[in-house]
């Protein structure tokens, strides 16, 4: 006995499969929010690139923010940057985390998920905090703190505060000739200050 047959609605743009739209829709936000920053990047951009129908984006993921969240791939594991900066001792911590942080920047793929943080935070308070938490909670105090540094919370906003204007000045603004600038004479240069920063004496 032959099954009658179903009728299928067809729905342009729409991929065959959750899990395949789902992906699609996240990699085309990714590249969105890197390139062009949280606040230049819409909702229906996203769906337009990925060829989706709008209301799939928010169907899997919700708001813009939630977007952003769900996409953003931590480009660092804190606990083995932690270990690497401080294993060797205190005396070059700020030229280990400067080489650190230009091994994530130089890499074109972990440096587009530190871009879009970075920039998301310019935009929107929340990716602000979730910026905050990530990189001052869980990776700089926590150095500061293995290092025995004093006042490790006010050292690792000092930090931060560097390594936040670095990434916009050489890799998203591009300022000349910071963003051509040798590497090695780059991490020695950064290093000096973070270890300042970390270490140095403090303003009383």
């Amino acid at each position: 006995m032959s099954r009658p047959l179903r009728h299928v609605t067809k729905h342009p743009g729409r991929r065959p499969g959750p899990n395949t739209t789902r992906e699609l829709i996240a990699d085309t936000a990714r590249k969105h929010f890197a390139e062009l920053g949280y606040d230049r990047t819409s909702m229906r951009q996203v769906a337009l690139a990925a060829e989706v129908d709008p209301a799939l984006v928010a169907h899997y993921f919700g708001t813009k923010l939630d977007l952003f969240l769900a996409v953003v791939e931590l480009p660092i594991d804190p606990a083995a940057l932690i270990d690497r900066v401080v294993g060797g001792g205190s005396e070059c911590a700020g030229t280990r985390l400067a080489t650190a942080v230009l091994d994530v920047l130089d890499d074109e793929v972990r440096r587009r998920p530190m871009v879009g943080m970075i920039r998301a935070a310019t935009a929107e308070p929340e990716a602000a905090r979730f910026v905050r938490d990530f990189l001052t909670r869980n990776l700089l105090l926590p150095i500061a703190e293995r290092l025995e540094a004093d006042h490790p919370e006010y050292r690792a906003g000092l930090v931060m505060s560097q390594i936040v204007g670095f990434t916009l000045a050489r890799y998203i603004v591009g300022i000349a000739p910071l963003a051509t600038h040798p590497r090695e004479l780059v991490a020695a240069d950064l290093g000096a200050t973070l270890q300042r920063y970390l270490l140095g004496e403090l303003s009383r």
